[in-house]
C-alpha cells in the first residue's frame, strides 16, 4: 500500500481528562464511561478486545461482549474449552481494551480472571436467544470441524433431541470475570497529546495518576 497507512489517522479532539476529576473508584468512572458510550448510540459499544497468554507463554486476543461491570469486575461468557478457556486456565490473567473510535476514547485493563458463580452463568444462558443456547451446546468452540454442514447437523440434532424444553446450560460453558488490577482511560487530544489517567490497586485502594502520551 506504500505510503497509505501512515497517512491515515484523524485529529483526535475531546474533553480534557484530568485524574482529580475523575472517581476514586475505577470502575465508578468506567462505568460512567460505558454509560456515556451506550447513550451516544454507536453500535456495539460493549465489544472489547480480549488478550490472553497459552501455556507456551504467547499471547492471543480477540473481540467478546462485555456483559456485567459491577464492584467486583467485569463479566463476559465463552466456551470454557475454547482456546481463550484453555490460556486462562494456564494463565489465569488478562488485559482488555474498549475502544469507541467516535468519542475518541479508550479503555484499558489488566488483572486475574476467576469464573463467575454457577448461578450467574445460569442466569445470563437462560437469557440467551434460544438459537445461541443451541449453539453453544452444539459448537466445539476452537476446535476444527470438516465442514460447516457438519455443525448445522450438530444444531439440528441438538434442537431435535430439545424439542420444546428449555436447554440447561452446559457445564463447559459460562461466564469469567476479569478482576482490574490496573485501569487506564486514554481521551484523544489534538496534536496526539492524548490524556492518560491510570489507576493501579494498592491494598484495599487505588491510586490514579497522569500519564504521559
Amino acid at each position: 500500500m506504500g505510503d497509505e497507512l501512515w497517512r491515515l489517522g484523524d485529529q483526535y479532539t475531546g474533553l480534557s481528562l484530568d485524574p482529580e476529576a475523575c472517581d476514586p473508584d475505577p470502575i465508578v468512572e468506567v462505568r460512567r464511561w460505558m454509560d456515556h458510550a451506550v447513550a451516544s448510540a454507536m453500535p456495539m459499544p460493549n465489544a472489547m478486545t480480549l488478550a490472553t497468554v497459552d501455556p507456551r507463554g504467547r499471547p492471543a486476543a480477540r473481540i467478546v461482549l462485555l456483559k456485567e461491570i459491577d464492584a467486583r469486575g467485569l463479566s463476559f461468557f465463552t466456551n470454557y474449552d475454547s482456546r481463550k478457556g484453555g490460556d486462562l486456565a494456564a494463565h489465569p490473567y488478562a488485559a482488555l481494551v474498549l475502544y469507541w473510535e467516535p468519542l475518541h476514547r479508550q479503555i484499558r485493563i489488566e488483572g486475574s480472571v476467576e469464573k463467575v458463580e454457577a448461578a450467574e452463568s445460569d442466569a445470563y444462558f437462560a437469557s440467551r436467544p434460544r438459537g445461541s443456547q443451541i449453539g453453544a451446546i452444539a459448537s466445539p468452540q476452537s476446535k476444527p470441524i470438516a465442514t460447516r454442514a457438519l455443525l448445522e447437523e450438530a444444531v439440528a440434532d441438538v434442537s431435535a433431541k430439545l424439542g420444546e424444553t428449555a436447554p440447561d446450560r452446559p457445564a463447559y460453558w459460562g461466564g469469567y470475570r476479569v478482576v482490574p488490577e490496573l485501569v487506564e482511560l486514554w481521551q484523544g487530544q489534538p496534536s496526539r497529546l492524548h490524556d492518560r489517567v491510570r489507576y493501579r490497586r494498592t491494598g484495599d485502594g487505588w491510586v490514579r495518576d497522569r500519564l504521559a502520551p
